[in-house]
């Protein structure tokens, strides 16, 4: 944040409608108790407002925006409503118990709309724009009116309504791109006019809302700050309707990393991004792609070897970012065919390694001809290039037996019984129950290991077809600090859990303990 530009009237209200735009989605339903999880988290992100839901478009909506309203503090909760009578109604009812209540009404404005979906005049319109910020201001004081479709409205149109609407009570007057039509330019000189013709504008919060069907919500919400909107709305991962909404975590870092050119900033903390966007993503089941901004696997991953040399020399040669302000652990030095021999000494020096000159030279040879078969080269292959194909005998944990029973019986306790053998050759035998059966599996190895992971996420896919098909289990955990990931493949997706377990758990041992490799294997 730009100190010189904390001043109350530079300051950016984040409205966050990732449960009420994002969630109606496809793909991206969620039940109550998923919404109040997500809600709570976006509390603690620090979003000013979080609008809960559309409590008149179903039962299930309604009662997790009761649960949100009762439950959340430190956000305003707002919900969404149409200009009607019953739609208002169904939200103060869900609002009941809120410390910050927000109605937020709407009606379409555009020609478009007002012949094609409403049927209605001008005339009719404003009237019920009018009608529904009254009724609305009647059960809470904060109420928000936004003009459907805005941008393709005409500006004269439009800055009669928003002014009527201001007149009826509203505080914030919300300018949406519904259809993501518009261009920067265009809306920086909207929001410009806007203030220039709306009767009463500088009593108002004008607000941004913009989806992203030509890719440029992030930058068109950016425009709109600096035409005058100090409030946008957005949603975590950019989710929402067709192409989605602005991506809350690409504008919050905008403001911050460009502070010193659009002088605003935002209450978010950006350490709880990275959080966020991952338990959306299970939440949800809709991964986030690798290369996207912020949150993607890719933001702070280097392959290049160019790159990676300039990264280990000062990490500002290629980042704008530190990963750790937005909730990564640290860059990834990503192994590949373009990453160079500093990147690879670095890498093994951070497994525990430290190979002499002559032994790096040829480790680094065999790493390339690798590099050439294979996309991305794990820590697991370094590991056996330079201890040999025994490498997870020689230096951590192998499984030698499993066992894992379950059941759905009130009085059947999932259980997992393990047996490791060492580095040394010793046998280490556990057991353990749990909530489930991967649950219990994780819990006996933490047993026999005496090492216990913070496990952040667990996913498990197939990487071939047919009843016999492989599947791949990636575990994503934290310990001492660090973020790792691990994985492993069988046929049989238990043990798969327990391989990608114990390629963590070995990793861990072995820093801990790093050994000099005198020879190679």
């Amino acid at each position: 944040m730009n100190p010189g530009s904390s001043s109350p009237a530079n300051r950016v209200r984040i409205f966050d409608t990732s449960l009420r735009d994002g969630e109606q989605s496809p793909g991206c339903s969620m039940t109550s108790p998923q919404k109040l999880r997500f809600a709570h988290a976006l509390a603690e992100l620090g979003v000013d407002v979080i609008e809960a839901g559309f409590p008149a478009s179903s039962d299930a909506d309604r009662d997790a925006v009761r649960a949100i309203a009762r439950e959340v503090r430190g956000a305003t909760v707002a919900t969404l409503a149409r200009c009607h009578a019953g739609d208002i109604a169904a939200c103060a009812s869900a609002l009941e118990g809120a410390v910050h209540p927000r109605i937020h009404v709407f009606i379409s404005t555009s020609p478009l709309h007002r012949e094609h979906k409403l049927g209605l005049s001008r005339e009719q319109v404003l009237e019920r724009a009018v009608m529904g910020v009254g009724l609305a201001r009647q059960y809470a004081d904060d109420v928000e009116f936004s003009a459907e479709d805005a941008l393709r409205t005409e500006p004269d149109f439009l800055a009669q309504v928003c002014g009527a609407a201001l007149a009826a009570g509203a505080r914030t007057l919300n300018i949406p791109d519904t259809v993501g039509y518009t261009t920067p330019s265009e809306i920086r000189a909207l929001f410009e006019y806007l203030h220039s013709n709306v009767i009463g504008a500088d009593e108002a919060i004008f607000s941004a809302h913009c989806h992203n069907d030509l890719g440029l919500a992030v930058a068109n919400s950016l425009a709109a700050i600096e035409g005058g909107a100090r409030q946008v709305e957005c949603t975590i991962n950019g989710i929402g309707e067709r192409a989605g909404n602005c991506a809350l975590e690409e504008l919050v870092m905008a403001l911050r990393v460009r502070s010193g050119y659009y002088e605003a900033h935002t209450r978010i903390d950006t350490r709880r991004l990275v959080p966020t966007s991952r338990l959306l993503s299970r939440i949800t089941g809709m991964a986030v792609q690798r290369n996207k901004a912020v949150v993607g696997q890719n933001a702070f991953a280097h392959e290049s070897g160019i790159h990676q040399h300039g990264m280990l020399k000062h990490r500002g040669t290629y980042e704008i970012m530190a990963p750790e302000d937005v909730g990564w652990a640290q860059s990834q030095m990503v192994m590949g065919r373009h990453s160079g021999r500093a990147a690879l000494n670095d890498r093994l020096q951070a497994l525990g390694f430290a190979l002499e000159e002559a032994q790096l030279n040829s480790v680094f040879a065999a790493f390339k001809t690798l590099a050439e078969k294979k996309r991305e080269v794990f820590d697991a292959d370094l590991e056996a290039l330079v201890l040999g194909a025994d490498a997870r005998v020689a230096r951590g944990h192998r499984l030698a037996r499993l066992h894992v029973s379950t059941g759905v019986a009130q009085d059947s306790l999932p259980t997992a019984s393990v047996q490791l053998v060492d580095a040394d050759g010793t046998t280490v035998s556990e057991a353990a129950i749990g909530d489930g059966p991967v649950h219990a599996l994780f819990a006996a190895l933490a047993r026999a290991t005496s090492l216990e992971l913070d496990i952040e996420s667990y996913q498990v896919s197939s990487v071939t077809t047919g009843d016999d098909a492989q599947g791949q289990a990636s575990i994503t955990a934290r310990v001492d600090g660090r973020e790792l990931t691990g994985s492993g493949t069988s046929t049989d997706i238990l043990e798969a859990s327990a391989l990608a377990w114990l390629d963590i758990a070995n990793r861990v041992l072995r820093t801990r303990q790093p050994a000099r490799v005198a020879a190679m294997a």
